[in-house]
């Protein structure tokens, strides 16, 4: 049986223009793997209603989860929780366990739930609120869609709330072999190994140091047998 599908939607101009490198990526596709669900996409789009509705829109129909990051903030730009109700059709209003959850919090600081904290409890109706421990403001769940703050720390915060209620299937092994010898060596002999098992995933990742080219060959599956004998036969078509 094949395993469950994601996708991860990943929202900012901050992303797009350089000034931040995303860590949320490499986060979630770790936690996947684990589990068992095979990440198959990720997108990036800017801060653009537009855009941000027809990428939700075409991943919730193409894959099992999606997940989201970034844009649910208090400022003028952080416009997903709008985007995602859109592409539901469903109605956004400030939501009353929303409120209670962010108005407590504000009033333990000492700070006032002004107009624009409020925009953070704005939840689509039939959401299901994800759990945000880090600095309380929540996340949410909209059909298959989960919607995560872009703070790395919240982001994963959020992904250890959500993934223990998803079904995962056969968790990936992976197995290296570094080769020092330059791709257009090893090309022809891998390419047969990817044929003979061709259940597998082999990855060729190429490398330079010290002025020679090597490549580290990655092979990948969910039968730890199969993945074992690849690398025999891998080790065998290359001697050091």
């Amino acid at each position: 049986m094949a395993n469950p599908t994601a996708a991860m939607l990943v929202i900012g101009d901050e992303i797009l223009s350089g000034r931040t490198r995303d860590a949320n990526m490499h986060h979630l596709a770790n936690e996947l793997t684990a589990k068992g669900i095979d990440l198959k996409e990720v997108r990036v789009v800017s801060d653009d209603a537009p855009a941000i509705v027809a990428a939700v829109r075409a991943l919730s129909a193409a894959y099992d989860h999606v997940v989201s990051s970034g844009g649910i903030g208090p400022t003028h730009d952080d416009i997903t929780a709008d985007c995602i109700a859109e592409a539901f059709g469903a109605n956004i209003c400030v939501r009353g366990d929303a409120a209670a959850l962010l108005g407590a919090h504000y009033e333990r600081q000492g700070q006032e739930f002004n107009e624009a904290r409020q925009r953070m409890a704005r939840i689509p109706d039939g959401a299901v609120l994800i759990d945000n421990p880090v600095s309380i403001a929540p996340g949410f769940t909209l059909g298959n869609v989960n919607v995560m703050a872009g703070v790395p720390k919240v982001f994963q915060a959020m992904v250890e709330t959500v993934l223990p209620l998803w079904t995962g299937g056969a968790p990936l092994i992976s197995d290296t072999l570094r080769i020092n010898r330059g791709e257009g060596d090893i090309a022809g002999p891998l390419g047969q190994l990817a044929e003979r098992y061709s259940d597998l995933s082999i990855g060729s990742y190429p490398f330079q140091k010290d002025g020679k080219f090597g490549s580290n060959i990655v092979i990948r599956g969910q039968d730890a047998a199969q993945v074992a004998a690849a690398m025999t036969d891998l080790a065998a078509a290359f001697p050091e």
